[in-house]
């Protein structure tokens, strides 16, 4: 029964379309060895240096939609600068589309650079604007949303905010708003500026930094029983049907509305880097929740998806066939969980 089921579940992810809607990067890596201390101030000299660009933010969650098979399709705003035509290139390279990306003369590209030594991170460095976007280009970002929408059968939008100005209140409420009317379920990775605007949401996706932040609160990762009640009053203040806080080693909890909620264990790993980790629960949630998977094994396949990634150094996609094999070997829907047909 698993191996039959998790192969059909990942099977159906093929030919899904996604919108992906937030803020793009370019993840820049520059790698190399510290063999001494620079002469000329107490800093550590990285020789050998090797350099890398991937994608990043929104766009590495359109990278994990794509190794699981399904089609993402990409709404942002970069700048029109000299790191947007990189952008472009590494989305050309990826065989990704860039019909809803909007560039703007007033925004720059948003480059995160991180200096590498031995699987060590010694430094990061961030080129970005974070203001909201202007209102032209708010207004083209929609336009080419709307389009997609009318030529795309979507499966389901993904909100990846970054808190880099794309995402705005304004934009929020309309997404959500035709999302619904037209029947397309809607999930979100939020951060601490938006949180509260996140309102008649499908599937609601904070750590819980974010959770206690955007909640104003002080809560204990070991204190469950007031995790899940503050969980359940913000489900019902928000009007979000399914809420998922990811809570690192202990775990995730997991609440659907009307039902009673859940901490799900977190599996042990051997961590290298958890930077895009929640790039890929997102993406493993979205398509889970696409087939009608239950919210707990949805919980607990994206867990395992998030600790996968985290074993790699560097911002990857998550494996496919990696996490196909370690659900059959782990998981037993047929008796740890209700299935839904």
């Amino acid at each position: 029964m698993p191996q039959n089921y998790f192969t059909q579940l990942f099977e159906s992810f093929n030919n899904k379309n996604i919108l992906i809607l937030g803020d793009v990067m370019i993840d820049s890596y520059l790698w190399g060895d510290v063999n001494r201390i620079s002469p000329e101030a107490p800093v550590p000299v990285l020789t050998g240096v090797g350099r890398e660009n991937r994608l990043g933010g929104a766009a590495n969650v359109a990278l994990n939609i794509q190794a699981l098979g399904a089609n993402p399709i990409l709404c942002s705003v970069i700048g029109d600068d000299l790191r947007s035509h990189d952008f472009f290139e590494l989305l050309k390279k990826q065989e990704l589309s860039s019909e809803g990306i909007v560039t703007c003369h007033h925004r720059m590209t948003t480059v995160k650079t991180r200096v590498i030594s031995q699987h060590q991170h010694l430094l990061r460095v961030d080129e970005e604007v974070c203001s909201p976007i202007a209102q032209d280009s708010e207004d083209k970002l929609i336009a080419k949303l709307n389009y997609v929408l009318e030529t795309h059968r979507i499966d389901a939008i993904i909100f990846e905010d970054y808190d880099k100005g794309v995402i705005t209140p304004s934009v929020i409420d309309k997404v959500v708003k035709v999302a619904n009317e037209s029947g397309i379920p809607t999930l979100v990775d939020p951060k601490k500026r938006n949180y509260n605007d996140y309102k008649g949401v499908t599937f609601f996706k904070p750590n819980f930094k974010e959770f206690n932040e955007g909640c104003k609160l002080e809560l204990n990762k070991g204190a469950a029983d007031e995790l899940v009640a503050a969980g359940i009053e913000f489900q019902e203040k928000q009007n979000i049907d399914i809420l998922m806080i990811t809570l690192s080693e202990h775990g995730v909890m997991i609440n659907q509305r009307g039902d009673s909620a859940s901490i799900i264990p977190a599996e042990i790993r051997n961590i290298a880097d958890v930077s895009g980790a929640g790039d890929t629960v997102i993406s493993v949630s979205a398509l889970c929740l696409v087939q009608g998977v239950e919210p707990k094994l949805i919980a607990r396949i994206s867990n395992m998806a998030g600790g996968l990634v985290c074993e790699e150094s560097g911002v990857v996609p998550v494996n496919k066939e990696l996490l196909l094999n370690e659900c059959i070997r782990k998981i037993n829907p047929e008796k740890e969980y209700i299935v839904a047909e």
